[in-house]
């Protein structure tokens, strides 16, 4: 690790108590959200976050984050070093003191950070009272420092100097506990690669090292010198972008420091991500209030002044001017206040403004010097303006006036007679033949059917008025009946699952990734809160005299093979239409026995790419994608 020049404000005497630490491993969920994979991870970004707030004073370049084969965790930096003196209220060392009392850092007070990352702030203790053991390793002041805590945060003996050093900064090592999380202790990998090399394009400068013992390649290396400039070449790798440059805008007002990057495609939808001090903002918040005001206000004067909007005209709306736009917002803030119920909400009212006078001025001097780019700019938002009145009209095809009235809905929906969402499903199925066998085969109670007919229109590659003008997805609109979009309104939706039921052959996964494109793109909301399920139909039936088995597996096949013996029948389940109404609902539609996989979005930027992947126009990508995961394939019907 480099050695950076230290100064030093970071004493005992910066770290702050705010409360004891209790209750942590009683009540693990009100700290780091859950015991699951999830609250696995967010040891890590407590640690990590730790050495951040290092690299954003100016005080570190680099930090090493490793997982070995045991999934230990070492996160390493070459910062300050925390402090080792007493401290006054606890009388103990500062670095016991930073991971035995919640609430107890630089980051709550003594200006020893100006500008803290991390979202929840509960900080190394927390991290301490949930491991195994844990140990705090400190290069400061030519010495070696070295602490360690076992069962849960308790000092095996007093901080101690173990050797002499040239080196500064902090190595933090911990196993978490497998009796709080009983559910694995396996860190995901793409999961943690994502997240560090988000860190690294969100802070410019800054190296992260990535080793994990337990995959090959096991060494990744992140350095972006042009920070979120850099992120939206990335995010836009798989697109067409309309103009060369990312254009690029930084400035601080009131200690709040903004940066954004923006460049149009030619595709339709808009990605916008948001940040404040590291944290993915994804429900929004102030400072994209302020960024899309901006935007809006700046491209409409300069169409009007440039005389592509005619003075008589309508305005360009937000929606126009967005269209095809990928957008990195990022903020870092000295005291953020977040809303919403995930908390990833920015509150601040501040930031709104200085967000839209920090962006806007710098955008119109951008317009104003890049003539031929702000042309192609404004040109696709007017073109965007002309399709959204189109598209405004084809929508008001898919309201109702009352989620109740049954006349309004599509035909070819069988309804459930249930009126309550709670219990009430949809099935999504695949041609009008399986549409049959679910009809008769479903509980008429709760289970509605809805048959699609054909390829489902691909909404990457398509403006809204076409969407809109779409019969099927027309009829999914209607019988969901809670709007879309921005528009949602979870109130008013009208089946608490909604199932896409395939046939589990090549077309039925081309139907599925169509749907959950269409899912994402304009029922987000839905995906995002659990609504949307993936049924999973049987490969095999297993017969042999009077006994049957169902195998949704070429594995689960080979079991029951040697079950039954020799000489079975073993029909392929090609098509859903295979199965009389009995087998489906035995199979696939029985909540007794069926499996369902729900969908859920853990990385949405990830989710994003994958989709423009997959979908987009961009040949390529595609190709490279399906020749590396072919491998993977075992059973393919074509």
């Amino acid at each position: 690790m480099s050695n950076l020049p230290v100064s030093h404000s970071y004493t005992a005497d910066d770290i702050q108590v705010l409360e004891g630490l209790e209750a942590v491993r009683k009540r693990p969920g009100m700290y780091i959200g859950s015991t699951s994979q999830r609250g696995l991870h967010h040891l890590i970004w407590e640690i990590v976050d730790n050495s951040i707030d290092e690299a954003l004073a100016g005080h570190a370049d680099h930090i090493t984050v490793r997982i070995d084969k045991d999934n230990i965790v070492t996160v390493e930096d070459n910062g300050r070093g925390m402090p080792v003196g007493i401290h006054e209220k606890t009388g103990k060392s500062s670095v016991e003191t930073i991971f035995t009392v919640l609430h107890a850092g630089g980051k709550f007070g003594g200006g020893a950070y100006k500008v803290s990352g991390g979202l929840h702030g509960v900080g190394a203790s927390v991290v301490n009272a949930l491991s195994r053991w844990l140990e705090v390793t400190v290069h400061l002041n030519g010495k070696v420092y070295f602490m360690r805590f076992e069962d849960g945060g308790k000092a095996v003996e007093d901080l101690k100097v173990i050797g002499t050093t040239d080196r500064h900064g902090s190595l933090v090592r911990f196993m978490a506990d497998d009796r709080v999380f009983t559910e694995t202790l396996s860190y995901d990998h793409g999961t943690i690669k994502d997240r560090l090399q988000q860190i690294a394009f969100l802070n410019k400068g800054i190296k992260i090292d990535f080793v994990d013992e337990r995959h090959e390649p096991s060494e990744f290396s992140y350095l972006y010198k042009g920070g979120i400039k850099e992120y939206v070449s990335f995010i836009n790798k798989n697109k067409s972008p309309i103009h060369p440059d990312v254009i690029y805008v930084e400035g601080e007002e009131d200690n709040i420091q903004v940066e954004v990057a923006i460049q149009y495609n030619d595709g339709y939808m808009p990605n916008i991500y948001s940040f404040c001090n590291n944290i993915n903002t994804h429900e929004g918040g102030t400072h994209e209030e302020g960024f899309r005001l901006s935007l809006t206000r700046i491209i409409n004067n300069y169409a009007k002044e440039s005389g592509v909007l005619k003075k008589d005209e309508e305005a360009l709306q937000g929606e126009d001017v967005r269209e095809g736009l990928t957008g990195i917002i990022s903020v870092k803030h000295p005291d953020p206040q977040y809303e919403g119920q995930t908390k990833t909400k920015l509150g601040n009212s501040e930031v709104r403004k200085i967000v839209s006078s920090v962006f806007g001025e710098q955008l119109e001097r951008y317009l104003m010097e890049n003539p031929s780019a702000a042309k192609i700019i404004i040109d696709k938002a007017v073109i965007a303006s002309k399709a959204r009145l189109a598209a405004k009209k084809a929508r008001e095809l898919t309201r109702r006036k009352s989620v109740l009235e049954v006349s309004s809905l599509p035909g070819k929906l069988a309804d459930c007679s249930s009126r309550d969402p709670y219990l009430s499903e949809i099935y999504l199925v695949e041609g009008d033949s399986a549409g049959g066998s679910a009809k008769m085969g479903r509980n008429r109670e709760f289970q509605a059917i809805l048959p699609l007919r054909g390829k489902v229109l691909n909404v990457e590659k398509a403006r809204a008025h076409r969407i809109f003008e779409n019969l099927e997805i027309r009829s999914m609109f209607t019988a969901f009946g809670c709007g879309f979009g921005e528009e949602i309104d979870i109130s008013k939706l009208r089946y608490h699952k909604i199932i896409i039921m395939t046939d589990a052959d090549v077309d039925g996964a081309h139907i599925r990734t169509l749907l959950l494109t269409f899912f994402y793109r304009y029922l987000k909301k839905l995906v995002e809160e659990g609504y949307i399920y993936i049924a999973q139909p049987p490969l095999y039936k297993i017969s042999k005299g009077n006994q049957e088995r169902y195998a949704y597996t070429e594995a689960e096949l080979d079991i029951f093979r040697q079950e039954l013996g020799e000489k079975t029948n073993i029909q392929r389940y090609k098509g859903l239409g295979e199965m009389n109404p009995e087998q489906l609902w035995d199979t696939t539609m029985d909540p007794e026995h069926r499996t369902l996989m729900k969908v859920t979005v853990e990385n949405a930027m990830e989710a994003d790419m994958v989709f423009d992947m997959l979908m987009g126009d961009e040949v390529e990508p595609r190709r490279n994608f399906i020749t590396e995961n072919a491998i993977y394939v075992k059973n393919l019907d074509i």
